[in-house]
């Protein structure tokens, strides 16, 4: 994947956590101008990167739908399947880049979908396994490779 492959993907990962409060505006921000430096370009984009942290939370919702346009992205509606599907893909990603812990993906995969997203469902267990796994036959690390094998299977 090229550097700018990269940095759309980052990009629309990080626009999709926004919408649902996942990321701060201010990340917004910053993905946005690892993307210019990376070399996607938009004059939105230029705009977004130049946001002040204080500016950001007031300007990343009219600015964000509109870079996310003007780069064939996508700006997935909140309560969309689309979106939750998204979300738990950026989720995934944020795993496999070492932004979270298994059990951190699989918690948050549960609390924000329940076992309501099919996408996701086996993570949402394994949060439950993880809050039985001293009683139960299976280890904490092998709890932690299934929930891994799962990130890649979204992400991939």
């Amino acid at each position: 994947m090229s550097p700018i492959e990269a940095a759309a993907d980052d990009l629309q990962d990080l626009a999709v956590l926004w919408s649902i409060g996942e990321a701060r505006a201010h990340d917004v921000v910053v993905a946005a101008c690892a993307a210019l430096v990376a070399g996607l370009d938009s004059p939105t984009l230029r705009i977004l990167a130049g946001c002040t942290h204080a500016e950001a939370e007031y300007d990343v919702p009219d600015l964000l739908p509109v870079v996310l346009d003007e780069l064939d992205l996508v700006f997935y509606p909140r309560d969309s399947e689309a979106g939750q599907e998204a979300t738990a893909r950026a989720l995934a990603h944020q795993l496999l880049a070492g932004k979270l812990t298994p059990r951190e993906l699989a918690l948050r995969i549960h609390q924000r979908f329940g076992h309501q997203l099919p996408l996701a469902e086996r993570l949402a267990e394994l949060d439950d396994e993880y809050d039985i796994v001293e009683y139960g036959d299976r280890t904490l690390a092998q709890l932690d490779a299934e929930v891994t094998a799962e990130a890649r299977r979204l992400a991939g």
